[in-house]
């Protein structure tokens, strides 16, 4: 099946060359305006580091894994003298699991939550101690309130939460 073909009824120009074209009488329609960056950027960039990160995973749980261990053993080699703490981590985060990814054990610490307590909460607190240099959490789903409360633990702790996502 064929379409009809309709004459052009305005020039058209390629989609770089029209921002940069200065305004063609021929043309009836209004030149784009393309914002200044000043106009865009309203303020400078924040010198604060991001204390939250957020990695969402999808697929087979063993593929996820395998994507997730260099990250991992990569906050594991970290010189610092400050833990890498896993909370919640799913069931498949085993001793053997970080010994096969080649993670450095003796610098990891795996928590569980207890009793009535919350992932959110445990990984609030450690965070906010500061004895990790960075914290990792399982928590899914996680509100926009959740992420603010780790931020601003992590922010008195000094350290980084990293939060996966799997799905």
């Amino acid at each position: 099946m064929q379409f009809p073909q309709t004459p052009q009824q305005h020039a058209q120009l390629p989609l770089f060359e029209a921002f940069m074209a200065p305004a063609l009488p021929m043309l009836d329609v209004p030149l784009l305006q393309v914002p200044v960056l000043d106009d865009i950027v309203e303020t400078p960039w924040s010198n604060e580091l991001e204390v939250f990160s957020e990695l969402s995973l999808r697929g087979a749980a063993g593929n996820c894994l395998n994507l997730l261990a260099p990250i991992l053993r990569d906050l594991s080699q970290d010189r610092n003298d400050r833990w890498l703490t896993l909370i919640a981590p799913p069931s498949s985060v085993t001793q053997a699991w970080l010994r096969d990814a080649g993670l450095n054990r003796e610098r990891i610490i795996l928590m569980q939550p207890r009793g009535t307590q919350s992932a959110l909460e445990l990984t609030r607190e450690a965070l906010r101690l500061g004895r990790s240099h960075t914290v990792v959490s399982w928590i899914n789903p996680i509100s926009a309130s959740a992420r603010q409360q780790l931020i601003s633990a992590a922010r008195v702790g000094d350290a980084q939460s990293l939060n996966i996502r799997l799905g």
